[in-house]
């Protein structure tokens, strides 16, 4: 009998160490610390004026005192676990709690960029929360009547086509994902959770242009492109995905970089889809994916961000990252 005992001391010191192994790979991460000086600072409320938050992955909050929009509304943190092997749902709580702490009460619209579960999945019930309407795709609609939503409040999205919600110009073109191994796919019916994360087919992808008084920014939440889509767009300020950046094509990488910036002869871009949004909690502050993670999957931190400071110094464009969970004026100080 002790020699049972004994090897059940030394199974649970291995799984023991295992576990402490495995828990210490998912959240051994690079530092924004050499990053600190690219961050957007925060900026004073003043009315009328455009505020952008960058609530985490491709969430942004656009709001003037008036009126709201909201790409995305992601606040749900499923784990690794239930990404690869079980279901994933919205967790009320947590987009509770994320629009609370982003302040907002009243949205116009809620636009997900592609409708997979880490922008689209959330958005149905931020939707209900706050009396806005969903536009997206055909597969983003069904995300919304799989939750219940009533077709008065879901709009397909039509590309081209300026919509106007207070003083917001916004108009959707079109755009794909990041070439991946996930890329591609409809939702041709409802989709209720829980739902396998990978049911979450991509349907189409939309870049987002935003014009209020003048000031005009550009969302493209996924590393993709589609080719000539934004060839008479023009932006001061673009918010470019930038997860994966460094596992692609170099040539992909390049020619998005001249579609999406170059081309709209942007002065700023402000780098989104860059955080880990697996192992963070929700609510927590972003932070890069972990050496594990984005090194396989998501794409190097380190290398993502030398690509941008090399482009943006090639091209005199400003490169920062956003201020998370603070409004922010994107076109400050530029000419």
């Amino acid at each position: 009998m002790k020699w049972l005992k004994r090897i059940g001391v030394i199974l649970i010191a291995v799984i023991a160490a295992g576990a402490g192994a495995g828990y210490w790979l998912l959240n051994d991460r690079p530092s924004l610390q050499p990053y600190e000086k690219l961050i957007m600072p925060p900026a004073a409320n003043a009315p009328g004026e455009v505020r952008v938050s960058f609530l985490g992955v491709a969430t942004l909050l656009i709001a003037d005192g008036e009126t709201a929009i909201m790409t995305d509304g992601y606040f749900s943190r499923p784990n690794l676990w239930q990404i690869l092997f079980g279901e994933v749902s919205p967790d009320r709580e947590a987009i509770a709690q994320g629009l609370q702490k982003a302040g907002v009460s009243r949205l116009a619209a809620v636009i997900p960029v592609h409708s997979h579960y880490d922008h689209a999945m959330d958005s149905p019930e931020v939707a209900l929360r706050t009396g806005a309407v969903l536009i997206g795709s055909e597969s983003s609609a069904n995300i919304g009547r799989g939750w219940g939503m009533d077709e008065t409040q879901i709009r397909l999205a039509k590309t081209g086509e300026p919509m106007q919600f207070g003083q917001f110009t916004v108009t959707l073109y079109p755009s794909r994902h990041a070439p991946a191994g996930f890329t591609g796919g409809e939702i041709g019916s409802p989709l209720k959770p829980p739902a396998g994360a990978f049911d979450y087919k991509e349907g189409a992808s939309y870049a987002i242009l935003v014009q209020h008084k003048g000031k005009s920014l550009l969302i493209n939440g996924s590393a993709g492109f589609e080719p000539g889509a934004l060839k008479d767009v023009r932006a001061d300020v673009v918010f470019l995905g930038t997860g994966g950046i460094g596992n692609f094509n170099p040539q992909h990488e390049q020619d998005y970089w001249n579609e999406t910036v170059r081309g709209a002869q942007a002065k700023r871009v402000i780098a989104i889809h860059w955080d880990d949004f697996m192992t963070t909690a929700p609510g927590a502050p972003p932070a890069p994916p972990s050496y594990l993670l984005g090194d396989r999957l998501m794409g190097s931190f380190d290398s993502m961000m030398a690509w941008l400071q090399a482009n943006g110094e090639k091209d005199d464009i400003e490169i920062r990252l956003p201020a998370a969970w603070r409004p922010m004026d994107v076109w400050e100080g530029l000419q």
